[in-house]
């Protein structure tokens, strides 16, 4: 019997955090299933060679910071006016940075609480109202941090913890409308993620974590999945990891 699958093609997905990493591979990913992508980042510039690459037809870019709860409005606004409706939502927009807790600055600290978590609260606050008539997904783009913590990571990783708090809250508060929310919590990714602060670009160690790609993979997969199940939450592991 062959495995039953939703199908994507003409789907409508807001992706954040899509100029780089796993935002990126998410509406690549996406759009070669036929899927229409409204995306957000910071670069302008990154935003518009996607669309470039992808194709105008499928591809709709929001530039400014997710910081900002205006850019979730802007961004679902703008995806209604061009394709109609908002069938799902990827929260992938992050920053990172290692360091000890006494380590950063007040803003450094502050713009990653706001970028990593404030920001997710913005983006499921202006996409639910539009879904709520027909049902749909919200993916947020956690972390295994957000799990169990680590050494040199600690605010990050309880941005990480509120990410999967607020995913399985809202599921729980929206599934009977139909809107499942799903936590991926990937371990360490090959992306931009803390170069300068903590990585450095061309260690031979990034050859062996997971790549955007596979991240992008498992979105893919929780989106397909029969509107009977639900899953709430996926971690992954590079296989060279310890976990």
């Amino acid at each position: 019997m062959a495995v039953e699958t939703r199908e994507l093609a003409g789907s409508v997905v807001a992706i954040t955090g899509a100029t780089s990493g796993i935002g990126r591979a998410t509406a690549r990913a996406l759009v070669a299933r036929g899927a229409l992508v409204a995306v957000t980042g910071r670069r302008r510039d990154r935003l518009e060679e996607l669309r470039e690459e992808l194709g105008d037809a499928h591809v709709l870019g929001v530039a400014g910071d997710a910081r900002d709860p205006d850019l979730s409005r802007e961004l679902v606004s703008q995806t209604l006016d061009r394709f109609g409706r908002i069938d799902s939502l990827v929260v992938s927009a992050g920053i990172g940075a290692y360091g000890g807790i006494l380590d950063g600055t007040d803003d450094d600290l502050t713009t990653m609480i706001e970028t990593n978590f404030s920001a997710t609260v913005w983006n499921v606050r202006a996409a639910v109202p539009h879904m709520l008539a027909t049902g749909g997904d919200i993916v947020i783009v956690a972390s295994v941090a957000g799990l169990r913590g680590g050494a040199n990571e600690a605010v990050y990783a309880a941005t990480k913890f509120a990410q999967i708090g607020l995913a399985g809250a809202v599921d729980r508060e929206l599934r009977t409308s139909g809107i499942r929310v799903t936590a991926i919590c990937p371990a360490a990714v090959s992306t931009e993620f803390a170069l300068g602060h903590g990585r450095t670009e061309g260690d031979p160690w990034l050859d062996d974590v997971l790549r955007p790609e596979d991240v992008a993979a498992a979105v893919v997969t929780v989106l397909e999945q029969p509107r009977r199940m639900r899953t709430t939450m996926w971690s992954m592991w590079a296989a060279t990891e310890a976990s």
